[in-house]
């Protein structure tokens, strides 16, 4: 029987051996090349479903369209270079259809970025992390996930990379291809542990790291601020007393030269 942990220790991922997927890789980037694509993949029972986006490492910003839609059969990736096509007729009644079940990982969020192109209804579809939630995993993203179930590596090297590159390189087509591909096994292997059983390894919350004494010079500097801050209080409070006197006296002459 298979044990699950309920989280997964990050530390460990690297020391597992890396995982690619291995079957064919097809760019779209015309409109006729998506037809041929979608009509395939319409044919399907299930497909596994991923997005990438140009990163922005300029905070405030905002975020770039997205620029692939990588939909993976068993054996075959279909990278839709969103940039150059759009999100086509064809691609939006893939992902409106109601027969084929489409399976991803936070997929509200891809279908939220999606919309950003073109409005659409998703059709057919699980997230992965509803279901690990369901058997008691905590950790929900994919390396994480892929890891604790298969006990191996997904690189997540190209993550940042240029989605919007005249030409994608070889890394970066297996890396997407890899992540929808991913979904497929992590959804079956899903299912096949609910039928045959698993157990599930509970690992604490870890601490927080204790925290060290402070140094003789730590104190002073920290007694330093302290002091300061007090003597900053008792300057605008005093500052505040000689304005309520400076209206009182306003008053006080106001009223006397009505009386005169």
């Amino acid at each position: 029987m298979k044990t699950l942990a309920n989280r997964y220790d990050k530390k460990r991922i690297a020391q597992l051996p890396k995982v690619l997927f291995q079957g064919r890789i097809i760019v779209v980037q015309g409109k006729e090349e998506a037809s041929k694509a979608v009509e395939y993949l319409l044919a399907q029972k299930i497909i596994g479903l991923d997005t990438e986006t140009k990163p922005i490492f300029k905070k405030g910003c905002g975020m770039n369209p997205v620029a692939l839609l990588q939909v993976s059969t068993h054996d075959t990736c279909f990278l839709f270079r969103l940039n150059h096509i759009g999100i086509t007729s064809e691609l939006l009644t893939l992902l409106s259809d109601e027969n084929v079940l489409k399976v991803g990982l936070s997929l509200k969020d891809d279908f939220m970025q999606l919309n950003r192109r073109k409005q659409f209804a998703p059709g057919k579809h699980v997230d992965l992390q509803n279901l690990a939630k369901e058997m008691g995993i905590i950790d929900q993203s994919l390396q994480k996930l892929y890891a604790n179930v298969f006990g191996q590596r997904i690189s997540k090297t190209q993550q940042l990379s240029n989605w919007e590159a005249d030409v994608l390189t070889e890394a970066q087509k297996r890396y997407a291809a890899t992540d929808a591909w991913a979904c497929i096994q992590l959804y079956e292997e899903f299912l096949h542990l609910n039928e045959v059983g698993y157990m599930l390894e509970i690992i604490p919350e870890p601490e927080p790291p204790a925290q060290l004494p402070l140094s003789p010079e730590q104190i002073e500097k920290r007694n330093e601020r302290k002091e300061k801050k007090k003597q900053e209080k008792r300057k605008r409070r005093g500052l505040r007393e000689k304005e309520r006197r400076r209206r009182s006296s306003d008053r006080r002459e106001k009223e006397a030269l009505k009386n005169i």
